[in-house]
């Protein structure tokens, strides 16, 4: 039996390619609205970044806002944020 392709995306603070259920993915909804995506599943607009405070921050003053075409909300940024810690607090 072939083995499966690990899905690979980029991080659009660092530049790193990971797996794809390393890094986190902020969506653009049909409707518009931002949200962070722990299921990497809905409709609309991906964008990934590190599982790391360092590249979430990086990557909410960067080049998130110009891969989603929307400017990134401070609720956003904050709920990317707390998502981020929270993962690195319990070692994902």
């Amino acid at each position: 039996m072939p083995t499966r392709k690990i899905p690979q995306r980029t991080c659009v603070a660092c530049g790193a390619t990971r797996d794809k259920r390393d890094l986190v993915r902020v969506v653009r909804a049909p409707d518009g609205t931002l949200a962070v995506d722990p299921s990497g599943k809905r409709s609309g607009r991906g964008a990934y970044v590190c599982r790391n405070p360092a590249c979430a921050e990086r990557g909410v003053k960067g080049r998130l806002q110009h891969v989603l075409e929307v400017p990134v909300s401070a609720e956003l940024a904050e709920a990317l944020k707390l998502f981020v810690e929270h993962e690195a607090a319990r070692g994902g």
